[in-house]
């Protein structure tokens, strides 16, 4: 073992991201402890992605056996006329390189990571309010406690309380869309369909148990409050997208709960550090659902924090070795989604030559698609 060796390491969130930082500095002899708010580490029904870049991560920390075993393998990314309900194109998915491509409940993938967590020695602490967290790594929690690790990683989420220690304030603005997220009883193809339509779209895949996951964005000018757990109505979710395909109509029918919130646009933060503290995943560069990399980065951003600092007796030192190596990557995947926004809400001409476009690359070059997707989820931060 290296440099981490002995180090005690408070990581703040026990999200996707901590869990595998945590698990990631475990496994190279640091001494973890998870600060988790929430009374237990549970998850609100939802699905993710897990791309072959974040399971090459997860793989690399032995949980390849349980991914297989846990999650769905996709075989296709089908975009869809979200009103005539026609297939528009078809990309195979299971000749990408690496790990396969798989589809998971969000609770799914929390449980692996926090089990292998314990196996490793980590100390998880839930109702652990965090007020704040210094440049140093000073952390002091709502009951008056204390704690002052060699290194306090924030993985909070887009409400970190480190953020603004190291950055200051920020403005988030409200992009004009608003998004809906539920899980329902039902079949699915092992593909991702993205349903195009003009100003909205819906991505639905299948879940284990027999579920399917819906996201569905629309846009519009009222805001809505940010964050995952604001609830809506069915019919009022159902109201929104309802002049789409039967297919759909059927699908939204099946929902019972369902939750809302507006998507607003954060700038990736400036600083990812100071000599004691460093941000990770949505702390520091939070990204909108257009490209299903929100998880995938902060595993990314995970193991190659924790190689850093496991490389480099100096802490401060490997915390700018990281965000130099991480941060234009983010920035390039951050505005991969944003365009992502704008092609899926097409109309009118736009939309008939974009829409034709995919069905001549579908079938004459379908691996062209998936080529120019390569520098995503081809790379392997494992390898150094």
């Amino acid at each position: 073992m290296g440099a981490n060796r002995g180090r005690a390491v408070a990581v703040v969130g026990g999200g996707i991201g901590g869990l595998t930082a945590a698990l990631a500095f475990a496994r190279t002899g640091a001494k973890v402890t998870v600060l988790e708010q929430a009374p237990a580490l549970t998850e609100v029904g939802a699905g993710l992605q897990i791309t072959p870049n974040g399971a090459v991560v997860l793989e690399a920390l032995g949980l390849g056996a349980v991914m297989a075993e846990r999650g769905i393998r996709a075989t296709a990314v089908e975009p869809m006329d979200g009103l005539s309900g026609a297939r528009v194109a078809r990309f195979d998915l299971t000749g990408l390189k690496g790990p396969a491509y798989r589809f998971f409940h969000r609770a799914d993938l929390i449980d692996m990571l926090a089990g292998a967590c314990a196996t490793a020695g980590v100390v998880l602490r839930t109702g652990a309010r965090v007020e704040t967290v210094s440049a140093e790594g000073r952390i002091a929690l709502l009951s008056g406690e204390v704690l002052e690790p060699v290194l306090a990683v924030g993985s909070d989420g887009i409400h970190s309380v480190l953020r603004p220690a190291l950055n200051g304030g920020d403005k988030p603005f409200f992009t004009g869309q608003v998004a809906w997220r539920a899980v329902v009883a039902g079949d699915h193809a092992p593909v991702a369909r993205i349903w195009m339509a003009p100003g909205r779209h819906v991505v639905t895949y299948p879940l284990s148990g027999d579920r399917v996951n819906i996201v569905a964005v629309r846009e519009q000018e009222e805001w809505a409050e940010e964050g995952w757990h604001v609830p809506d109505t069915p019919e009022g979710f159902r109201a929104a997208f309802a002049d789409l395909c039967p297919e759909l109509q059927a699908l939204l029918g099946r929902v019972t709960e369902v939750r809302l919130w507006g998507l607003f646009r954060h700038p990736v933060a400036g600083v990812w550090h100071g000599v004691g503290a460093a941000l990770l995943g949505d702390a520091a560069h939070p990204t909108l659902p257009f490209l299903a990399q929100g998880a995938n980065l902060a595993i990314e951003d995970a193991f190659v924090l924790v190689a850093a600092c496991d490389a480099d007796a100096s802490v401060a030192r490997a915390l700018g070795f990281y965000q130099g190596r991480r941060r234009a990557r983010v920035v390039r995947a951050i505005e991969a989604a944003n365009a992502n926004a704008v092609n899926y809400h097409l109309s009118g001409v736009k939309r008939a030559v974009a829409h034709a476009g995919l069905r001549t690359l579908g079938a004459v070059a379908p691996g062209a698609f998936l080529g120019r997707m390569d520098w995503l989820y081809g790379a392997d931060v494992t390898q150094g």
